[in-house]
């Protein structure tokens, strides 16, 4: 094995990695900012590097819907998309994860119409976190290429067999430009090896139905076999894991840990912000405060009872969602990481925050902030409690 250090933005990254797995179908649509994604390689395509069936559609709505007949058709495909293009493949979505189609999806995140916004929230990610897509989130470029070339080696094990959203957050990880380590084409493609579906449509040996109509009697027991499915993930995912760590010597799981070791006051992000969140826990520890931060990596699957382990340990909780769920309570990462803790038995008090929406700046300074909010909520001051459900940099 050999690697590669290279500087290219992150839609630049996993437009290599596609290249080096080489899929067999991508239909695409473009919207800002993922439309680099399929612009990119489609250039391979027409260069001669890979041999990737490139169909340009006139929908995101029939860019699922091609992924979805390449991949039943016994194909490995994906897509990429952003946005609004999510949300117009809404219904495909449920019908690639019941068919149980290991799809790859590269969701380059940016906030939901309306008001119209280009820039990055979760809107989009979390909208569709229920759609029985298992999703995994990127802090910077090399994570994004790292987590494109293990999505197949999970999505199509067989204990799985469910589809993937690759996440990453628009312009402030897609259009930035980074520095990478790369790994060799051949040992890519040997670790991602070759997709032998056991059932497909075009196996005439085995004639079969793809999406029946599926009444009372049979739709309950589908869903079940997706949660299934679901719960396996989280082996499979770690197991890849472990062996991607040995063919790139960087080790993923299912969140990091950042000096939580020891850590009383510790913040739960997703996504780019974590390295914001690091540098804050950096200044605080020169300090003498005993600050962590847990980054969640994988969403689906949740890592519920693992979250909950990882925090047992501290004084107090804060969750950042990038995404608003208008239920008046809670965040969509918030409201499941309390369930967890919850379940688990902890009584830490945890607040939760919204930041970054539509693209708004997340500062080391409203990191601290939290972190003091941490602090003044066990401190036995008599000071006033603060209040849940902020939204950092809000303008006043």
């Amino acid at each position: 094995m050999s690697s590669k250090r290279d500087r290219m933005s992150g839609n630049e990254a996993v437009a290599l990695a596609i290249k080096q797995v080489n899929p067999d179908v991508m239909p695409a649509f473009p919207i800002t900012p993922s439309t680099e994604l399929p612009q990119i390689v489609s250039s391979y395509i027409s260069n001669g590097e890979i041999d990737t069936e490139f169909i340009p559609v006139e929908s995101e709505h029939s860019s699922m819907s091609a992924a979805i007949g390449a991949s039943a058709a016994g194909a490995r495909a994906l897509t990429a998309t952003s946005s609004a293009g999510l949300a117009f493949m809404w219904e495909e979505l449920y019908v690639a994860s019941s068919d149980r189609l290991p799809l790859v999806l590269c969701l380059v995140n940016r906030a939901l119409t309306g008001p119209l916004n280009i820039n990055c929230d979760h809107s989009d990610a979390m909208g569709a976190r229920d759609s029985g897509w298992m999703q995994v989130f990127a802090e910077t470029n090399q994570e994004a290429y790292d987590n494109f070339i293990m999505a197949y080696r999970v999505t199509e094990h067989p204990d799985v067999m469910l589809p993937m959203m690759v996440c990453y957050d628009g312009f402030i990880t897609s259009h930035a430009v980074m520095n990478i380590e790369t790994i060799d084409t051949s040992t890519v493609r040997d670790f991602v090896g070759t997709y032998k579906p056991e059932n497909f449509l075009l196996n005439k040996e085995m004639p079969m139905a793809i999406g029946p109509y599926a009444n009372s009697p049979f739709y309950m027991e589908t869903k079940y076999n997706q949660i299934k499915a679901m719960r396996n993930a989280k082996k499979v995912i770690l197991d890849v894991c472990a062996e991607f760590e040995k063919i790139s010597g960087r080790k993923y799981g299912l969140f990091e840990e950042y000096k939580m070791d020891d850590a009383d006051y510790a913040v739960v992000v997703m996504g780019s912000a974590a390295g914001t969140t690091k540098d804050c826990v950096d200044e605080l520890r020169e300090q003498g405060v005993k600050a962590g931060m847990i980054k969640i990596r994988v969403l689906r699957p949740f890592p519920g009872e693992e979250l909950a382990e990882a925090l047992k340990n501290c004084k107090s909780v804060a969750v950042l969602d990038r995404a608003e769920n208008y239920s008046t309570l809670n965040g969509p990462v918030g409201s499941e990481l309390k369930a967890a803790m919850y379940d688990a038995g902890l009584s830490i008090p945890t607040l939760n925050y919204y930041y970054g929406l539509g693209g708004r700046d997340y500062t080391v300074e409203e990191a601290e902030s939290v972190y003091r909010d941490l602090r003044t909520l066990v401190s036995g001051s008599g000071v006033k409690a603060p209040k849940q459900f902020q939204y950092l940099g809000l303008r006043k």
